[in-house]
């Protein structure tokens, strides 16, 4: 699901925090952090994980330190580390000229005056929290919103199997008379043909209405297609994490769609298992989305 959130915290140097989310079917965590904050990357790190599950997630942190307290006198330890920089540079690249006092004078962290690293864990920390409850918050306001969408989408697949379980009797009668018809049509029975007796072809194709009867009989694909959304539903009106067992149960309601479809008896279950097929497929695009 997409998400965001920021934050910041002034002290001691503003440090400011962002989250970004879109879909994703599996956590794809990205932190980006200037080095004086890397520390507590493994925290940051450890903290989202806890929260999120799926997604590919950028949580991006910035550190203001033009906002560092200044010193009357350049640091003795950043100056020499960029006297020995400029000499390094004047070995290798003996015809460079050399910066000027005002280049030096402009160099980041020259004036400023150390930040222990441990006081800016709190700040950061407390921007961290704040930005991902309000992330979290956009994911769950997006979930609601799908959680509808999904549950349009169940009612319809529970419909048609409601309405192909009741039709089922009629649909196998319907067959068993036009199969009587083109029998009674092909032996000559309507003309009175004797060479066989009506009442032993009558015989022979209940039988054989029987037995499609029971190859195209669809009562138990219908049945635990009603069941698995009816346990879809409860999973999207409970709590937690639920996108990987929605993942499970559509590969389930997809393979009773495509059994439906093989015992298909006639065209309105035909068409009624492309329908289905249809639902279950917009269902599945969705809780990629869902977690």
């Amino acid at each position: 699901m997409t998400g965001y959130g920021s934050a910041s915290r002034d002290e001691p140097l503003p440090v400011h925090v962002e989250l970004r989310g879109v879909n994703g079917r599996f956590l794809d965590l990205t932190v980006r952090m200037p080095d004086e904050l890397r520390p507590f990357e493994t925290v940051v790190r450890d903290r989202v994980r806890r929260a999120v599950e799926r997604g590919k997630v950028e949580c991006r942190i910035t550190l203001d330190r033009d906002r560092a307290p200044q010193l009357d006198a350049p640091d003795p330890d950043v100056l020499a580390r960029l006297v020995n920089h400029i000499e390094a540079l004047r070995r290798a690249m003996p015809d460079t000229t050399p910066p000027s006092v005002t280049d030096l004078l402009t160099t980041p962290g020259l004036f400023a005056r150390p930040i222990e690293t441990e006081t800016l864990r709190a700040p950061l920390l407390d921007a961290l929290e704040e930005a991902l409850g309000q992330f979290l918050e956009a994911r769950r306001n997006e979930g609601d919103r799908l959680v509808r969408l999904l549950q349009t989408r169940l009612d319809a697949i529970d419909a048609s199997a409601r309405a192909l379980s009741a039709a089922a009797p009629e649909l196998l009668e319907r067959f068993q008379t036009r199969l009587v018809e083109r029998i009674e049509q092909a032996l000559g029975l309507t003309e009175g043909a004797d060479r066989i007796p009506a009442e032993e072809v009558m015989v022979r194709v209940r039988q054989e209405v029987a037995a499609y009867g029971l190859r195209t009989d669809t009562a138990e694909e219908l049945d635990r297609l009603r069941s698995h959304v009816q346990e879809f539903h409860q999973r999207l009106e409970g709590s937690g994490p639920v996108g990987k067992r929605l993942d499970f149960l559509t590969q389930e309601l997809n393979r009773e769609a495509n059994t439906l479809a093989s015992k298909a008896a006639g065209l309105e279950i035909a068409r009624a298992a492309v329908e289905l097929k249809v639902l279950i497929e917009q269902i599945r695009e969705q809780i990629q989305n869902l977690e």
